[in-house]
């Protein structure tokens, strides 16, 4: 592979500079996206066509230096290949058509094949894998099992998450088995984007953060461990690395580190400093900065950035990143500058640091 730094800063060893990605790396911030989006008619035949998802991947290494590329899908493929139908509104988010509210409705679903219900998501990831032709690693990723169940018992979006939370706290047993079949489903999911190719997994647990401690690790953490337990973590002769990453989870992620994941997310509400400590570099960190800050001019930008790298200070294991997606209205060109600063300031980091 020509570029490698991911890799191995996910497993904390030595690199020269610190890798950078973002979350929703490719999306409507860019003008060639937006152009793809429209040739594709709707965002869900943007997911479901491997060759358009190939080409929307592909636009931001094209377009910049970065040491990844992240699968272009989205959380509630497992929904959509339940059957319970799923459209996306525009300006309103997700829409399930078929919200599971019983105990019956979840006896009602199993386990979906990736290799025939989501084949459309390996047949992308095989397609970038060529495409890339080893120029970075290729990212798979799934949906955490509770904040995917927020989707299919909500209907949708949701700010108060009062229909799970009533199932949570009146039939407990009936959310389990559905955080049991969609743990099963993620498993296997996950393990075929790294058949088909991925070369690192990340879980995206984004409302984790709107639960209690207690029940952050009964209804979230402990369907997270499962999946990481179960993961293929070999695979084409390299170690297959596995990220973490729960939104306003800054608390919990001594906890989250004894997964044995090999990484987690940090959001920009937690300095790095503390969560290194939190962690006590036993995993990978990957953040923080605040998305917000893309908006700002380049010089801030660069300020920020490296404030972020002196925050998680020098040695290895660090991978920079937006603290959660950027935004679709960000300037592509401050995007440049937050990563020619990362790769400018980066280095003093990692010079002479214990590997």
């Amino acid at each position: 592979m020509k570029n490698d730094l991911l890799l191995r800063a996910l497993l904390r060893q030595p690199v020269e500079r610190t890798p950078v990605w973002m979350m929703r790396q490719a999306g409507r911030y860019l003008p060639e996206y937006r152009a793809t989006r429209a040739r594709a008619g709707s965002f869900l035949k943007l997911c479901t066509t491997p060759e358009l998802a190939c080409e929307v991947t592909l636009q931001p290494i094209e377009r910049y230096p970065l040491d990844a590329a992240i699968l272009f899908s989205d959380i509630l493929v497992i929904p959509y290949a339940l059957g319970l139908g799923l459209t996306f509104e525009t300006g309103e988010g997700p829409r399930i058509e078929r919200p599971v509210r019983s105990k019956q409705d979840v006896e009602r679903l199993g386990v979906p094949d990736p290799e025939t219900e989501l084949r459309y998501v390996m047949d992308a990831v095989r397609l970038i894998r060529r495409e890339l032709q080893g120029r970075v690693p290729l990212i798979g990723f799934a949906g955490s099992p509770w904040t995917v169940a927020t989707y299919m018992v909500e209907g949708g979006s949701s700010r108060e998450f009062s229909i799970i939370k009533r199932m949570m706290y009146d039939e407990p047993q009936t959310l389990h088995a559905l955080l049991d079949l969609l743990t099963k489903s993620t498993c296997a999911y996950l393990n075929a984007q790294i058949a088909a190719g991925a070369q690192a997994v990340m879980l995206f647990d984004t409302w984790g953060g709107v639960l209690t401690p207690a029940q952050y690790r009964t209804f979230s953490l402990d369907y997270m461990a499962r999946i990481v337990s179960g993961l293929t973590r070999e695979h084409e002769g390299r170690r297959v690395p596995v990220i973490l990453f729960t939104k306003g989870g800054g608390a919990w992620l001594a906890a989250m580190a004894d997964t044995g994941c090999d990484a987690l997310g940090v959001d920009w509400t937690t300095d790095l400093r503390d969560a290194r400590a939190a962690v006590a570099d036993r995993v990978a960190l990957q953040g923080n900065l605040d998305p917000n800050c893309l908006y700002a001019k380049p010089t801030r930008i660069r300020e920020e950035v490296a404030r972020v790298l002196a925050s998680y200070g020098h040695g290895h294991g660090h991978v920079f990143n937006l603290g959660h997606g950027i935004h679709p209205g960000v300037p592509p060109e401050h995007v440049a500058a937050m990563i020619a600063a990362v790769h400018e300031l980066s280095p003093q980091y990692h010079r002479d640091a214990a590997g």
